[in-house]
């Protein structure tokens, strides 16, 4: 009989959360939910609080803490204690009682919580990329000083894991040669450069295979997406850029792949359900059921593969770039990727304009900060943030 793993998840409104409470919800006598954090679906939070009963609720943003309560209140959920604002995002993070954390706010607001869950030495399922993208090294460091255990939750990353021996450990004496990670390549991968022109948002948040938020699908679009996750192996897995190798796959069944000097290729596949990768860092190492229907290779018929096409896809090149520079540059990337993709879905920049923001702003700032402490990051975070807005003024 297992005693229930207390969870705090921060993000459950977004689509990672609400999938972990999907799975949650199949294993009752497994799992308890301590804590709930939004940014601001209040009515979702709402909803999932009255049907796991945590013992927090959480708000990133202050000023709707009365109306939460009041409407916990009001739906009979009274003692669940509301908090709100980064303070409390980190506080139940790091719960001295809370088994694993559930990292899935979207973007850089998820650096904090996820760092203070390092330090405190938690079970992290990292399904929040920016925080290895903006502070990878300090993140390493603080998870490993902490005594913490990661267990990535993007699928690429999580395939990788599931493919390798000894996942944190030394590649090379692995015998691992490079990793392979997969992308489908978007909505608008045979577009031209024209049509790239003239997409939409209303298009761009189609993803053809995952179900994801707006942000997200946006940098799926562009591959903004596979570059964060480029930047993210290199840190995870302690691998230097020129052994990390994107392969445009568009079926989205292999997940990703680690060749080995042997010439052994391993893979994992599975149907594109994030509730996999999301059961896989709950019962980690066992492994329980996650609600995912069984992959039908014989329904499938083929798997294809190409390469990346970055001149249609800057994006792409730019996070190469980006850990080529060093320093806080990939800090300075995510930022401007942020502020650019934000414009982008409030009709302000067109969808080709996404890139041009990022290159100015990754190449005018990227070396004026270092990674050396967080302070330092946060200060390349919001210059990043004040120039794309200014290039945005200026149309670029």
């Amino acid at each position: 009989m297992h005693k229930p793993q207390l969870l705090t998840i921060l993000g459950a409104t977004g689509s990672i959360g609400v999938s972990t409470l999907d799975v949650v919800a199949r294993h009752p006598d497994r799992y308890r939910v301590l804590a709930l954090t939004a940014h601001g679906q209040l009515d979702r939070l709402v909803e999932q609080c009255i049907v796991h009963r945590p013992r927090y609720a959480v708000l990133a943003e202050p000023a709707r803490l009365p109306e939460l309560a009041s409407r916990l209140a009001a739906a009979g959920c009274g003692e669940i204690e509301t908090l709100a604002g980064i303070e409390a995002l980190e506080y139940v993070a790091c719960l001295p009682e809370v088994d694993a954390v559930m990292a899935a706010i979207v973007g850089a607001a998820g650096m904090r919580p996820t760092l203070a869950a390092a330090r405190a030495g938690k079970r992290i399922l990292l399904a929040n990329k920016e925080t290895l993208v903006m502070a990878g090294q300090l993140f390493m460091d603080a998870a490993r000083d902490g005594g913490a255990t990661l267990l990535p939750i993007d699928s690429e990353h999580n395939a990788i894991y599931q493919c390798l021996p000894q996942p944190f450990s030394d590649a090379a004496e692995q015998g691992v040669r490079r990793i392979l990670l997969t992308a489908s390549g978007g909505p608008f991968r045979r577009f031209s450069q024209a049509e790239l022109a003239t997409v939409t948002p209303a298009q761009a948040v189609k993803h053809p295979n995952w179900s994801m938020g707006r942000k997200i699908s946006v940098d799926s679009a562009s591959l903004m997406n596979k570059g964060l996750e480029v930047i993210e192996a290199r840190w995870l897995f302690d691998l230097a850029p020129e052994r990390i190798k994107v392969v445009v796959h568009p079926q989205s069944v292999i997940h990703s792949m680690v060749e080995y000097v042997d010439g052994s290729v391993l893979a994992q596949l599975g149907n594109p359900d994030m509730r996999t990768p999301i059961a896989y860092g709950l019962a980690w190492p066992e492994r329980i059921e996650a609600g995912v229907a069984p992959l039908d290779l014989f329904d499938i018929a083929q798997l294809n593969f190409e390469a990346p096409d970055l001149d249609r896809f800057p994006c792409l090149a730019l996070a190469f770039e980006a850990l080529q520079l060093g320093g806080a540059a990939p800090a300075v990337l995510n930022a401007a990727n942020e502020v650019a993709v934000d414009a982008f879905l409030a009709g302000e920049l067109d969808f080709v304009g996404i890139a041009r923001v990022n290159a100015a702003t990754l190449r005018g700032l990227a070396r004026d900060f270092d990674a050396a402490s967080l302070e330092s990051l946060t200060a390349a975070d919001a210059a990043a943030r004040q120039m794309a807005r200014s290039l945005l003024r200026l149309a670029v």
